[in-house]
């Protein structure tokens, strides 16, 4: 009875520090969607620019309504609202595919966006004193980098990043700004017969940036190479990474050249934005463990791409 109370009183650590850790990574996500609002409202719009994918669609739509329909909204952006109602579909698209975890997380950072996004103060003019190239590239920057943070921590902003998530399930040559590229290049095709060039070119200038700052930062299509060395002989450490992970083990036995001391080595295959989760579950189990990682490497074969 008693070693079932200790069992009892860890799972129930283990949960509260699973809860800890998934809080942290959604408030961290929810920063990076501060990050891209800031970007949006104090370079791109100043600039009289449009950001990429399903965000640059619902500018445009703001731009029709209040520019050329003269909606009477004053000291207030419903670009935000606009983006919130045009990612609902996408979402209920996705909500099978992306998993129950993503899918909450994503809600609450495109509820964030909406909000910073209506709040966040726009200037009148450029902070860089009408240096619409900076602007262009600071703000692609931010964007770039909040979108990839939010990615990340298991989240999203919304928008074509979903439908890259889910693309890259079924094509592993995908990859998040290259979606955002090819969405782009239909958003500024628009953009072209209703605005002058060059607001459509500083607008590419803006996609290819914050695509790339995107893709650096975002790290799920980075493969990486695990190797975990321990002395332990327990399958509750495996069972752990097979249930909460869903990722393959080979275990292979394995003698200390010096010691002549037996140990398990593990090896796995994780994507990059995975390897906290499981050095966190391998050091639960076994403080002294001995883990190399490599990453980069090229996966041939059956390896299942995660959102």
């Amino acid at each position: 009875m008693e070693k079932t109370k200790e069992e009892k009183r860890g799972q129930f650590q283990r949960l509260e520090g699973e809860i800890a850790e998934e809080s942290k990574r959604l408030a961290i996500a929810i920063g990076g969607a501060a990050i891209y609002s800031a970007g949006v409202n104090l370079f791109i719009v100043p600039a009289g620019l449009y950001s990429g994918g399903i965000m640059g669609f619902a500018q445009i739509v703001r731009t029709i309504l209040v520019s050329y329909l003269h909606l009477p909204i004053q000291n207030f952006d419903i670009a935000g609202l606009i983006y919130y109602a045009i990612n609902i579909p996408v979402l209920l698209l996705g909500m099978k595919d992306i998993g129950k975890q993503f899918f909450v997380k994503t809600i609450c950072c495109l509820t964030a966006v909406t909000i910073f996004l209506s709040f966040i103060p726009i200037p009148t003019e450029t902070l860089l004193h009408n240096d619409i190239l900076g602007s262009t590239v600071i703000g692609a920057l931010m964007c770039g980098f909040g979108m990839g943070t939010a990615l990340r921590m298991g989240a999203s902003l919304g928008g074509t990043d979903i439908i890259a998530l889910l693309l890259i399930k079924w094509k592993k040559n995908i990859s998040v700004g290259k979606v955002n590229i090819i969405t782009n290049a239909v958003l500024y095709g628009i953009c072209l017969f209703l605005f002058d060039v060059s607001t459509v070119i500083y607008s590419l200038i803006y996609a290819a940036v914050s695509a790339f700052a995107v893709d650096h930062e975002h790290s799920q299509n980075i493969n990486v190479e695990v190797r975990i060395i321990t002395k332990l002989d327990d399958t509750g450490l495996e069972q752990e990474i097979l249930q909460k992970m869903d990722r393959g083990i080979t275990r292979l036995e394995s003698t200390g050249a010096y010691t002549n001391e037996k140990s398990n080595m593990l090896y796995i295959l994780v994507s990059k934005y995975e390897v906290g989760q499981l050095k966190n579950i391998v050091l639960k189990y076994d403080p002294h463990a001995f883990i190399v990682m490599n990453e980069g490497v090229t996966v041939i074969g059956h390896y299942k791409k995660k959102l």
